[in-house]
């Protein structure tokens, strides 16, 4: 156990804290969801920043850390879902989910046939994943009613990481194609 590995798991265990702050009856619990979640986000990169700095990758913190992330951004998208309940929600939370699945699935099997690098991750990824993460912590700080400002541009940044998303998975479907379609494998 080294202290990336560590960070990876303090975020995991952050996710029930966030929920409970979340669903406080307090005007300031939405403030302290969206820190908490800001709090995770920034040890994602600090503990891959520190893994490879320190040379401590290691294949559980290579395996727990893609799966804190999907986990806390997930947790995410249904307490937004379920609090704003509306179509500028719902709609980027179910393309973001439904590509996490995908490509998952899609890393997966590219990694059983051995082509796993064809579908690594990219620059397009990384601005994905930074809008999302704007987004969240934006609409988490901000209950859904009234409809602020702040609430409008967490809107706009979540439908442009759901934009950016689906882009970035049809690349990766593009680059894996080769390997998807029925001719390659006779």
């Amino acid at each position: 156990m080294n202290i990336p590995n560590m960070l990876t798991l303090m975020r995991v265990a952050l996710i029930p804290i966030f929920i409970l702050l979340y669903y406080l009856p307090f005007h300031w619990s939405y403030l302290a969801a969206a820190i908490v979640f800001t709090l995770a986000s920034v040890t994602d990169w600090l503990d891959g920043y520190l893994a490879r700095r320190w040379q401590q990758s290691t294949p559980f913190g290579a395996f727990l850390d893609p799966v804190a992330d999907k986990l806390m951004v997930a947790v995410a998208l249904v307490l937004l879902v379920q609090s704003h309940g509306n179509f500028w929600v719902t709609a980027p939370a179910v393309v973001i989910i439904g590509r996490e699945i995908v490509i998952s699935a899609l890393r997966e099997w590219m990694a059983e046939i051995g082509a796993r690098a064809q579908v690594a991750v990219s620059n397009l990824g990384k601005y994905k994943t930074a809008a999302q993460m704007v987004a969240l912590v934006v609409l988490l700080a901000n209950p859904a009613q009234p409809v602020t400002p702040w609430v409008v541009l967490g809107y706009i940044l979540l439908a442009v990481s759901a934009v950016l998303t689906l882009w970035s998975m049809v690349k990766y479907l593009m680059a894996a194609w080769p390997h998807l379609r029925p001719e390659s494998h006779n």
